[in-house]
């Protein structure tokens, strides 16, 4: 049976069943099992059961129910509160002033979460009303949090690293090294178009609070536990003193220690943070092991060997087909989150990238930021949603505010294409 039939029948049939409102990871799987049933003599159950075993029993897998625990003990402790009240003083002085907090705070979060959304609303929940009572502009506060809150999947830890590591057989050490610079150049590039912004019009940033530099001083105890938290879960991946899943199990203990020594840890607290790490890590599995068995189904109908041989023949660059996927990135951003984008795409695009001369590697962090606009785009951008519920402003409107950042981060996107030593500097230099 030709490619194409093959193609359009498995790809209609998980629109069909994501259309019916079957769970994504459901939906993989039965478009797994459609694909052996119909197209193979292979048998579907029996490599059902292998997958199941090989992507639930790894030791990396350990690590993504760990992180996401160290981010809901973070979420709901005062560490994230402590947070915005110690950068606020070293802030001040800048063009922007407190907007510029909404950046660094969600850079720093995001460096101990791993979660966009956890790091949007975290943020979002204690700088808005803050920014809104000192009469901040409210398109340019919606639209940096907006922005600076997908910075929760690129700066490591990152769920989305975890599952393109696992679904990508990519090392996830290295996937988080690889997204430091990147982040720090993108949340840079948002602070920059912020001063600039309040530099061509000040009023956008009203005069506030003046700080002495011993008051400024004062504020860093505040700092510490997450500045403490990001050396040890990142410093010990680098260092080569631990995987992964040992570095979450230290953020783990870390976060935990930080939120009883500031009294904002309690039973309720505690069972509320298991419970939301059970649920989203649960979530996240189902999608990873039926993304895995779908890549499998494709991978014996030889759909990605037959795509990449025709894509050869087209003569395209690898920079024209870094436009390409770009512009279907985007498009697939508005319809689906960021972990549909990547365990349907992978088993199709990973090929066409290696073939072109790519980085797994690099092409993992590119993915993770196509994902960050992705984000910020509707209908289904998830920053848009999380803010929509902190300020309940139309997600359409927010969208604009968050035009900017769009923008930033494909300028982002331009960068690191035509310099990839900048993602893949870092990784090469770890200690292995």
């Amino acid at each position: 049976m030709s490619l194409s039939i093959v193609s359009l029948t498995l790809l209609g049939l998980l629109v069909l069943f994501l259309g019916s409102t079957i769970w994504v990871g459901v939906s993989l799987f039965l478009v797994g099992i459609a694909g052996f049933m119909l197209f193979t003599s292979s048998p579907p159950f029996t490599i059902l059961a292998n997958i199941l075993w090989n992507n639930t029993s790894s030791s990396t897998m350990m690590a993504l129910p760990l992180f996401i625990f160290m981010g809901e003990i973070l979420f709901r402790s005062k560490i994230s509160e402590n947070l915005f009240k110690g950068l606020s003083p070293w802030m001040s002085y800048l063009p922007g002033r407190l907007i510029h907090v909404n950046i660094v705070a969600c850079s720093l979060f995001a460096a101990v979460s791993g979660s966009s959304a956890a790091t949007t609303a975290t943020v979002g929940k204690i700088t808005l009303p803050e920014l809104f009572k000192r009469n901040y502009d409210r398109s340019l506060c919606l639209g940096s949090l907006a922005g600076a809150g997908t910075l929760g999947f690129l700066i490591p830890p990152s769920m989305m690293m975890l599952v393109y590591g696992i679904v990508a057989e990519v090392s996830i050490g290295k996937l988080f090294i690889a997204g430091i610079i990147p982040g720090i150049i993108l949340a840079g590039a948002f602070s920059g178009y912020t001063m600039l912004r309040c530099i061509i019009n000040p009023n956008l940033a009203p005069r506030g609070d003046k700080y002495t530099w011993s008051e400024r001083i004062k504020t860093i105890p505040q700092l510490l536990p997450v500045i403490v938290l990001i050396v040890l879960v990142l410093g010990s991946i680098y260092t080569g003193l631990a995987t992964p899943t040992e570095a979450a199990s230290v953020g783990v203990l870390g976060s935990l220690f930080f939120a009883i020594t500031s009294r904002s840890m309690d039973k309720k607290i505690f069972w509320e943070a298991v419970l939301g790490a059970v649920k989203t890590s649960a979530m996240i599995m189902l999608i990873v092991v039926g993304a895995s068995y779908l890549s499998v189904a494709v991978g014996y109908l030889g759909i990605p060997a037959k795509l990449t041989q025709f894509i050869g023949t087209l003569g395209l660059s690898k920079y024209q087909l870094i436009i390409i996927l770009s512009i279907m990135y985007i498009i697939l951003g508005c319809m689906l989150d960021g972990f549909s984008m990547i365990v349907m795409s992978l088993p199709l695009a990973l090929p066409l990238i290696t073939a072109a001369g790519f980085d797994p590697l690099w092409f993992g962090i590119y993915l993770v930021i196509m994902i960050e606009v992705a984000q910020i785009t509707p209908p289904v951008g998830f920053n848009l949603f999380v803010i929509n519920g902190l300020v309940n402003e139309d997600v359409f409107r927010i969208a604009l505010y968050a035009l900017p950042s769009f923008l930033i981060i494909l300028l982002v996107v331009a960068v690191i294409t035509l310099y990839p030593e900048i993602v893949l500097t870092l990784p090469n230099m770890m200690v292995r």
